[in-house]
């Protein structure tokens, strides 16, 4: 009876087995009588000749760019387009002389589109609604100097999907929304038009810092780049600066217009340490040891 019982179990599953082989064998079969295999073949044929074209594309944007350098950005950016066209145009014909079009590929084709653009619009939306918060919010605004992740600069455009920010290297960042969320950003400014910039400046331990801080008080005072209505202020404190004891002084002043920082600070500093130099104030000399 024991045996009879194990016969029907191990006839059950193997025609359960073999129902799951004749199904995986019958989806084979409709998967590939979709298949236009004439067409597939002359699709190699197609992707050559788009290969060749972009090849020939490409040689002639160089010759050109070479010849006229005036007009390469242009020609890179037509280039651009026609690669785009080419690619899809490529995939397009490829597709449609490989496969016979009916409503299962169809469906397929929709389906894979929808997830596909599911999966392209979810960082877009987030930085859609991300750009809302930043302008209803106002963490900073266009024109400000801003620093965010290790980037500073100016920033030259607020969008609904990213922000722009010029640094002062010349260079153009582009800011997904996004990033702003979760990360600190940093307004030096925040809409004025002043700005405080601060400057350190080391001496040593033996020189004479009251003359030292007046110097650097006198230096900021009288810059072109000033903006006397704020105050100029000098802190002094004991460091330790590359295994060097040192009295640290730092001019805290406010610059007319963000644009002139790096202007106003290199002429504060090589003001001081003209006038160090006229009185015998010298950097730190004595290290410290390690031990």
């Amino acid at each position: 009876m024991l045996r009879i019982f194990i016969f029907f179990i191990t006839l059950g599953f193997g025609s359960l087995a073999f129902a799951e082989e004749a199904q995986s064998i019958d989806n084979l079969q409709q998967f590939a009588s979709l298949i236009r295999w004439s067409g597939v073949a002359f699709s190699f044929v197609i992707v050559f000749v788009a290969w060749l074209l972009l090849r020939f594309t490409q040689s002639i944007v160089d010759g050109i760019s070479s010849q006229f350098a005036q007009r390469r950005m242009l020609m890179q950016k037509l280039q651009s387009f026609f690669q785009f066209f080419i690619y899809m145009s490529t995939g397009m014909a490829v597709f449609m002389l490989s496969f016979r079009v009916d409503e299962r590929v169809l469906a397929l084709i929709g389906g894979t589109i929808a997830v596909s653009v599911g999966f392209a619009l979810k960082d877009l939306t987030a930085s859609f609604i991300a750009g809302l918060t930043v302008m209803i919010d106002r963490p900073f605004q266009v024109g400000d100097r801003v620093t965010f992740e290790g980037n500073y600069g100016d920033i030259i455009a607020i969008g609904l999907r990213s922000v722009r920010m010029q640094t002062l290297n010349d260079d153009i960042i582009t800011i997904p929304n996004n990033k702003f969320l979760n990360e600190v950003a940093v307004s030096g400014n925040y809409g004025a038009l002043d700005m405080q910039v601060v400057i350190p400046f080391y001496i040593g331990m033996d020189q004479d810092i009251n003359t030292a801080r007046d110097i650097i008080q006198e230096a900021a005072s009288s810059s072109r780049y000033i903006h006397l209505p704020k105050p100029v202020v000098v802190l002094v404190k004991q460091t330790i600066t590359d295994n060097y004891l040192a009295i640290q002084l730092t001019c805290k002043a406010y610059v007319v217009d963000i644009k002139f920082e790096k202007l106003f600070e290199t002429d504060i500093t090589l003001r001081v340490m003209q006038e160090f130099r006229k009185s015998d104030i010298f950097p730190p000399a004595i290290a410290v040891q390690n031990k």
